[in-house]
């Protein structure tokens, strides 16, 4: 029975899945209190949701990206490269 040929490996779809967890990581980290009319939540301004989270979705997409893009080298063109003894 032949295999099928897929678009991707096991590896691109584990890499995809680390970088969705980052991904949603980052969005898990903007979250908190907001501000209302009657109060002013300072917590708006801090590290982790202005510089932090958005930093760890950037590096998700970006880990995306190369997830969809990384080719294993195949077996046939490891025994091409090395010459026979």
């Amino acid at each position: 029975m032949d295999k099928q040929k897929f678009a991707f490996g096991k590896v691109n779809y584990i890499l995809l899945i680390i970088a969705a967890v980052a991904i949603v990581l980052g969005f898990i980290l903007m979250t908190g209190p907001g501000s209302t009319e009657t109060h002013f939540e300072p917590d708006i301004f801090s590290f982790r949701r202005v510089k932090l989270a958005p930093a760890i979705c950037f590096l998700g997409f970006v880990f995306v990206i190369v997830a969809i893009m990384y080719r294993p080298k195949d077996k046939e063109e490891n025994n091409e490269e090395q010459p026979q003894p």
